[in-house]
């Protein structure tokens, strides 16, 4: 990045860390940063849609949409995160080649299962291995932000559903009394009641969502653990910037940054709890209420 910079074995002390710390992986290592960070805010709300229709799938007077509310919750529940993190991009992915392999191949006569491999014609390869890398990436992310969205739809269905539970049920027959349908007591009094007692455990998945990032290590994306680990590992010689193992560093800045992320977290959720107890007959809506009338 800088002019000094062209000869790293003629740099020394700041000169020499500052131009570590601005090659092109380091700077790949600050974006994967970003990446973690838009991976969660693009997950969340997809994983809180699925887990709204889960819920309201479970609540369901049709038995068939009962039973799949149920049974997708009951799964992703009584399973490993891990197997579903591994198990449902590998899946997707399949499936889109097989898809795609039946479309553009049909004249295939070899078996596309061949013991353990998955063998396709090479205009069925999604992507394409001409496409740019940066697509691969893509694609990567997307089967990532897809896995974590299933398994913590399940969770936040969960919720959602204790929370619909908590809602006082007099509160519906009332509404219910004054001719509105199922629907409507729904749309405007079990659900923006909901919210109240739903933050605590959507909270809590927030911050397992956080810890679990880490996992896109597995799923083949350049996340913030596979670059901590592939230049924080002893260096040679042979690379432009030999050093030690400096791993406990940059996982130290692991560290730091997801404690931020943490707490940042944290306060946002405290000041959404105050803003959503508001007029509402629980604990931290009556204590909110209190305050209000001794100020």
């Amino acid at each position: 990045m800088f002019d000094f910079c062209a000869d790293p074995d003629l740099l020394e002390g700041g000169r020499w860390l500052s131009c570590y710390l601005t090659t092109p992986k380091h700077m790949m290592f600050y974006q994967s940063f970003l990446v973690v960070i838009v991976l969660m805010l693009i997950t969340a709300p997809i994983a809180l849609g699925v887990g709204f229709l889960g819920a309201l799938a479970t609540r369901s007077h049709l038995a068939p949409l009962r039973w799949l509310g149920r049974g997708y919750t009951s799964l992703v529940r009584g399973v490993p995160d891990i197997a579903f993190f591994l198990f449902v991009p590998l899946a997707l992915d399949q499936g889109l080649e097989y898809l795609r392999h039946k479309a553009k191949c049909p004249d295939w006569t070899d078996a596309i299962r061949q013991g353990s491999d998955f063998v396709v014609c090479s205009e069925a390869k999604f992507p394409l291995s001409s496409t740019p890398q940066i697509w691969h990436e893509l694609y990567g992310v997307a089967l990532a932000i897809i896995a974590f969205a299933f398994v913590f739809g399940a969770f936040a269905a969960f919720v959602l559903s204790g929370a619909m539970n908590a809602v006082p049920r007099a509160q519906l027959e009332t509404a219910e009394a004054y001719g509105m349908t199922r629907g409507q007591v729904t749309r405007r009094v079990l659900v923006p009641q909901m919210w109240t007692y739903a933050l605590p455990g959507l909270s809590n998945l927030w911050m397992i969502l956080i810890k679990a990032t880490p996992l896109l290590f597995l799923l083949g994306v350049e996340d913030v653990v596979y670059w901590a680990r592939e230049l924080g590992g002893s260096k040679t010689s042979a690379y432009s910037y030999p050093h030690p193992d400096w791993r406990i560093w940059y996982f130290l800045a692991l560290l730091v940054f997801y404690l931020l992320v943490t707490k940042l977290s944290e306060v946002g959720f405290a000041r959404l709890t105050r803003r959503l107890s508001r007029g509402q007959a629980t604990a931290h809506g009556m204590n909110e209420a209190r305050k209000g009338a001794q100020a």
